[in-house]
């Protein structure tokens, strides 16, 4: 789909929002221009501390999936972690990921290719046609956060972490440190989470027949620690583990595994590749019509 046709322009523009974005990337430039090695280090390092930590483990595959189970306090810590990667909070975020699950390339699906590439990288943010944390067509979707009174204060105060970390990158390494831990490290982490959106609905190959256009990315994979494996998590949402075989490189799935090691968490949903590949097999082989089944000639 063209430009031309694609959603974003022929939707109202959220200033604000327009405004902090383009914001952030003129950040990201000047970033270029105050390089240090030790700013580099400290801009990697968060973008996996709020990446990785956060969105893939936290957000995603605790939060809204229930992948795994663990400790309340690690609970909150991770999702710490995701405010850093300035996509909201976690009642904005998981809940616009369940209704993409639920209404995948269809209508009501809040970022579909089939509304142009541009509008699901990031047309529907910049749009402002996004749910607010607490509207009504929103809060349905996640009655097990708005229970909770650290995830309801988080969501309201979503801002605040990254700003702090603003102020002590500032004291600590001076201004250089402050546009490639925040601005760079934002907009990179930013555009890798967009590329799920959209990269994965475009580009890839599909492993499981889902009945939407989910594919699997290794790029987009490596840039996301490992959320690029998309046909495989939307035929089986909540598995913790989206690389399935041995080269899907999932450093979100390592980092469970690791706290699995040491008793940080527990239930991990992670069936093996060859007994999923046999369950959608015998789900194919229901669906087929019954001479097709027989295999033989009446």
């Amino acid at each position: 789909m063209s430009l031309r046709n694609d959603r974003t322009f022929r939707e109202e523009i959220s200033w604000v929002t327009t405004f902090f974005m383009v914001a952030f990337h003129i950040g990201a430039v000047a970033a270029i221009f105050m390089f240090s090695w030790k700013a580099l280090a400290v801009a990697a390092f968060l973008w996996w501390v709020s990446g990785s930590l956060g969105i893939g483990m936290g957000y995603h595959r605790l939060l809204t999936h229930r992948g795994f189970k663990t400790y309340k306090w690690m609970e909150y810590f991770l999702t710490f972690c995701a405010t850093l990667a300035l996509e909201g909070g976690p009642f904005f975020w998981v809940a616009t990921h369940r209704v993409h699950h639920q209404n995948t390339d269809v209508e009501g699906d809040p970022h579909s290719p089939n509304d142009g590439g541009f509008w699901a990288h990031m047309g529907w943010i910049i749009t402002g046609r996004v749910m607010h944390n607490h509207s009504d067509a929103l809060l349905p979707y996640i009655p097990d956060l708005r229970k909770d009174k650290f995830h309801t204060f988080i969501s309201k105060y979503h801002w605040v972490p990254i700003t702090l970390s603003g102020g002590v990158l500032l004291a600590i390494g001076g201004w250089s440190w402050v546009f490639w831990g925040v601005f760079l490290r934002t907009v990179v982490g930013l555009h890798a989470t967009w590329l799920v959106n959209s990269a994965t609905h475009m580009w890839g190959r599909q492993r499981f027949l889902t009945g939407d256009t989910s594919k699997n990315s290794m790029w987009v994979a490596l840039l996301t620690f490992g959320e690029g494996w998309h046909n495989n998590h939307h035929a089986y949402p909540q598995m913790a583990r989206h690389g399935l075989a041995w080269y899907e490189v999932d450093l979100n799935w390592y980092g469970i595994s690791f706290l699995r090691a040491i008793g940080l968490v527990w239930d991990v949903k992670a069936p093996s590749l060859r007994s999923l590949e046999e369950k959608a097999a015998r789900g194919a082989a229901r669906l087929q019509p019954v001479g097709s089944a027989a295999g033989g000639d009446d």
